[in-house]
C-alpha cells in the first residue's frame, strides 16, 4: 500500500527470566548441614543445592517490520509464538528488551476480555473511562455512545457494574468501545472467540468498515479463514522470530499449516497440557481397515480411517469429537463430528477408554498434501481441543488411484477428486435421429 508508515519496529526483542527450582537434596543429619556451613566458610560462595536457577528466555527475537496506513495486518503463528507479547509492546503495556518501536497515531487494544475496564464501574462508566484513555473527549465518547451499547446488545445492564456480566457481555462492550471510538490503530487479539458466532461476524464486519475507513488493524486469530477474509497482509511467528511476511495471505497461511510437515500419520499425544474435565485424547491417527497407520503416500482409492482415542472421564450429552481437515492453501474442506447423525444413532458415552472413527471415502480427496487436526468440544459451550490452538494434528499425502478411466491420469482440477455416479440413457439411435432431422 502507499500509505504512510504508521507503525515501524526495529530489532525488536523481549526477554523474560525464568525462574528454576533446582532438584532437592537427599535428606542429610544435622551434623551435615553444620559440617557443610563450616566448609562454605574457607571456600569460595558457590550457589548450594536446592537454590533457584534462573534462565533467559527471548519471547521475541530481532523483530522487524514495517505497517502502513489503512493496511489489515494478520499475525499468526503456535501457541508461544511470541503474538501476544509483541502486540502488548505495540501496545505499550510492557517494554522491549531491546530494538525500537515507533508508532504514528492513537492505538486502541483489545487483548483480552475487558482490557482496561474496571469491574465495581457500570458499563457506562467504562465507555468514558476507556474513551477518556484512548484520548477522546466527553463529547465524542458521547456522539459514539448510542452506537456502541447497540452493538453490544447490553442496554439493560448499563447501569450494572461490569463484574456481573457474563464473559459474553464483557466481550461485546470491550470490543465495542475499542472499534467505535475511532482510533488511528486497532490491535485485535484472539478474544473473540468468547463470543457467539454472530458475535464473531458482526465484529469480523465491523473490522472491515475499520479497514475502509482507512485505518490501520492489527489481528491476531487463529481462525485461518477470518484472517485470509479479513487481512491483505499476514506475518508468521515462530520461536520469538518472523518466519514469514507477505501480502499473499494465503501463502503465509500455507507455510503456517504446513511448514513443518511430518510424515507421520499417527501421533501419541502428551495429555499433561491439554487437561480438561470430559475428555483426555490420547491418540490421533489416520488408518486402514485394519486399523494400522497408513504409509505416505497414500492412494486416492485407499480405505481410509481417522480414529481419534481417549479417556471419557464424565458423561455429557454435548460432548462432540471430530476432525476438521485442510487443503495444502490453507481452505477449509469440512468438519465432521460423531454427533452429524440423527440424535438417536448417537453412541451414548460413558466414562472410560474409547476410540472414535470416521471413514474418509475412497476415492473423495484430490491428489495434494492435507492437514487434519482433531477437535473436542462441548457444543456451543466451550472448547477442550480447538482447531489452530491446542488440537493435535497429522499430514496426510495423496498421490495415485484418481480414476480407472484413461482419461485422469494426472491430478483432476478442483480441490476434490470424487468419482460421481453417472447414468446416460441413449434416447434415439443415429439411424432414426438422421431420419427425422431429414
Amino acid at each position: 500500500m502507499s500509505g504512510q508508515t504508521v507503525i515501524s519496529v526495529e530489532n525488536l526483542g523481549k526477554v523474560y527470566r525464568l525462574n528454576h527450582q533446582a532438584e532437592r537434596q537427599r535428606y542429610v543429619a544435622l551434623r551435615d548441614v553444620l559440617t557443610n556451613k563450616l566448609k562454605r566458610l574457607f571456600r569460595p560462595r558457590r550457589r548450594p543445592n536446592g537454590s533457584r536457577s534462573q534462565e533467559n528466555f527471548w519471547a521475541l527475537k530481532n523483530v522487524n517490520f514495517e505497517v502502513k496506513q489503512g493496511e489489515v495486518i494478520g499475525i499468526i503463528g503456535r501457541n508461544g509464538a511470541g503474538k501476544s507479547t509483541l502486540l502488548k509492546i505495540l501496545s505499550r503495556i510492557t517494554e522491549p528488551s531491546k530494538g525500537r518501536v515507533r508508532i504514528k497515531g492513537r492505538v486502541a487494544s483489545l487483548l483480552e476480555v475487558g482490557t482496561g475496564f474496571h469491574p465495581e464501574l457500570t458499563g457506562r462508566e467504562n465507555i468514558f473511562l476507556n474513551g477518556a484513555i484512548l484520548g477522546m473527549s466527553r463529547a465524542e465518547i458521547g456522539r459514539k455512545f448510542d452506537e456502541i451499547v447497540a452493538f453490544a446488545e447490553v442496554e439493560r445492564f448499563l447501569d450494572t457494574p461490569v463484574k456481573h456480566y457474563s464473559s459474553g457481555m464483557y466481550v461485546r462492550l470491550a470490543f465495542a468501545v475499542a472499534a467505535h471510538l475511532e482510533p488511528e490503530i486497532l490491535v485485535v487479539d484472539e478474544v473473540l472467540a468468547v463470543g457467539d458466532a454472530q458475535f464473531q461476524k458482526r465484529c469480523l464486519g465491523k473490522m472491515e468498515d475499520v479497514a475502509r475507513s482507512g485505518r490501520t488493524v492489527l489481528f491476531v486469530s487463529h481462525n485461518m479463514n477470518a484472517v485470509e477474509e479479513l487481512c491483505n497482509r499476514a506475518i508468521l511467528l515462530e520461536a520469538g522470530s518472523v518466519e514469514m511476511e507477505s501480502s499473499d495471505v494465503r501463502s503465509v497461511l500455507k507455510q503456517y499449516l504446513f511448514g513443518n510437515y511430518s510424515t507421520k500419520t499417527s501421533v501419541w499425544l502428551n495429555t499433561g497440557a491439554r487437561k480438561n474435565d470430559w475428555f483426555h485424547m490420547l491418540r490421533l491417527s489416520v488408518s486402514d481397515g485394519a486399523r494400522e497407520p497408513l504409509t505416505m503416500p497414500v492412494r486416492n482409492d485407499s480405505d481410509m480411517w481417522v480414529e481419534i482415542e481417549g479417556d471419557a472421564l464424565q458423561p455429557d450429552q454435548a460432548l462432540a469429537i471430530g476432525y476438521a481437515i485442510y487443503a495444502e492453501d490453507g481452505t477449509l474442506l469440512y468438519w465432521s463430528c460423531q454427533t452429524d447423525g440423527p440424535e438417536e444413532d448417537w453412541h451414548v458415552i460413558e466414562p472410560g477408554r474409547i476410540l472414535f472413527r470416521s471413514r474418509i471415502q475412497p476415492r473423495f480427496l484430490n491428489e495434494g498434501t492435507y492437514r487434519i487436526e482433531a477437535f473436542g468440544c462441548l457444543h456451543s459451550r466451550q472448547w477442550l481441543y480447538e482447531p489452530g490452538v491446542n488440537a493435535p494434528h497429522v499430514h496426510l499425502q495423496i498421490a495415485g488411484g484418481l480414476s480407472d478411466s484413461p482419461i485422469w491420469m494426472a491430478r483432476r482440477p478442483g480441490l476434490l477428486a470424487p468419482l460421481i455416479e453417472w447414468d446416460v440413457e441413449q434416447r434415439r439411435s443415429a439411424k432414426a435421429y438422421l431420419a427425422r432431422s431429414l
